[in-house]
Parts: structure tokens; C-alpha cells; sequence
């Protein structure tokens, strides 16, 4: 085949998707120049006035120019669509493949059939945790897993493990989180798997509890009331499903 006019076209856009690609690892080495270590994950140029995402190692994303004369710290927001453009991304970086998690390592508390499933990772001494706990009683047909993440206080990590010890985990943890009634007195079990919890939580860059991830792997940063849950859980099980 031969057609000057496409082959013009496709010489345009390889040079294009070459000086994009140059300008990005341009930016990427400024950048860290600038904060003076390797600290920049990903480096993307955006629609947006000539302005490139820059996502750092920490998960925070920050946008700058191409000179990176200038770092912006805040929220990009589409004045057509409406859409908080920072915050989708954020959500789409955050995002987990739900299959992977070690669900073994998790207590289970299901609620009706269970059929609908989110994981979080809570801390036992979390105010939010225990509201979010008084939200999922009044909920139906789903499964929790959650993953006991002891990072708030000293004695976090005894309650988790007392609880770990139970004869029935799904229990013990609701009467503490949902009644105040204290977890059994002894932890004489195996309790490494709330040593690969910690682990797992920090590689997953949780710092507050409760996280709470969704059937189609998108993060839930903090308590969120049955009536914004419910409609979130669903929608997530019908991405899941068409995955």
C-alpha cells in the first residue's frame, strides 16, 4: 500500500508520540531534581493547558509544566464536564485487583446470603471503624472481610489479636466494634497473620482506617453512611462481574 498522505500521517504522529515521550522523562528528571531524590513513579501529560501529572512514590499526584517552573499541589477540576479529575485519577492509581487479597487472613462477618463482598482494613480502637460497623448491621446480603490493622494505639494490637483467637472472629469483632463488649481475655493462637496485615496495608499505602475496598478492587478512603455503601457496593459488583 502506498499513500503519501498516510504515510506523512503516521511519520507526524511517531514524532509526536516521541517528543510526548521525551517532554514526560524531561519532566520526570526535573522533578526529582528538584525534590532531590528518585521519588516519581509516573510522569503523564494531560489536556489541560500543557500541564503533566506527576505521580509520586508516596501516591500523591502533583501537576507541573514542562520547564517545571512550577509544582501545582491540588485538585484539577473539568469546568465542561463538572468531573474532579484529580480525584478520579487518584481513585483509578489506588484501585486493587480484590482477588489477590489473602482473604484467609481476614475475619468474616456475612450479613444475609453474603453475596455482595467488600474487604476493609480497620483498626479496633477507630471511632469510624465502630460507625461503620452500626451501618453494616442495618445492611443485607453481603460479606465483610475485614483485615485487622492495629496503627492507632498501644493496645490496638492486643484487641486484634484477642479477637483473631476467638472461637468465632466474626463475632467477637462485631460485639466489640458494634456493642463495646470486650474481645475474649486470651490470644493464644497463631497471630502472623495480623503481622502480614500491617505489611499488606502499608504496601497498599493505607494510613487510616477504615479503608474499605469494593468487589471491582476501587478504594473507599475513610466511613461512608448505609446509604451512600449500598448504592457503591452494587455498582462495583456489576463491574466486577463484567470484568
Amino acid at each position: 500500500m502506498n499513500h503519501p498522505r498516510l504515510r506523512t500521517a503516521l511519520a507526524t504522529l511517531t514524532l509526536a508520540a516521541g517528543v510526548a515521550h521525551a517532554g514526560e522523562a524531561d519532566v520526570q528528571k526535573k522533578v526529582e531534581a528538584f525534590i532531590g531524590a528518585p521519588a516519581v513513579s509516573s510522569v503523564k501529560a494531560t489536556p489541560y493547558n500543557k500541564l503533566y501529572e506527576v505521580v509520586l512514590k508516596s501516591g500523591e499526584l502533583v501537576y507541573t509544566n514542562e520547564a517545571v517552573s512550577f509544582i501545582i499541589d491540588g485538585q484539577v477540576i473539568d469546568t465542561k464536564t463538572r468531573n474532579n479529575v484529580t480525584q478520579a485519577r487518584l481513585n483509578a492509581l489506588s484501585a486493587i485487583d480484590f482477588a489477590s487479597l489473602p482473604l484467609k487472613d481476614a475475619v468474616k462477618h456475612v450479613r444475609g446470603k453474603g453475596e455482595r463482598v467488600i474487604a476493609t482494613f480497620e483498626d479496633p480502637n477507630c471511632g469510624f471503624c465502630k460507625r461503620l460497623a452500626g451501618e453494616l448491621q442495618s445492611m443485607d446480603n453481603v460479606t465483610v472481610y475485614t483485615f485487622l490493622y492495629p496503627i492507632l494505639s498501644p493496645d490496638s494490637l492486643d484487641k486484634s489479636k484477642r479477637i483473631w483467637c476467638a472461637d468465632n472472629q466474626g463475632t467477637a469483632w462485631m460485639d466489640w466494634v458494634g456493642a463495646g463488649k470486650a474481645p475474649p481475655a486470651s490470644a493464644d493462637c497463631d497471630t502472623s497473620a495480623i503481622e502480614r496485615n500491617v505489611a499488606l496495608g502499608q504496601q497498599l499505602r493505607i494510613s487510616g482506617t477504615p479503608t474499605i475496598f469494593l468487589a471491582d478492587g476501587s478504594r473507599i478512603g475513610g466511613f461512608l453512611p448505609a446509604a451512600q455503601l449500598n448504592p457503591a457496593i452494587d455498582e462495583a459488583q456489576g463491574k466486577a462481574k463484567t470484568k
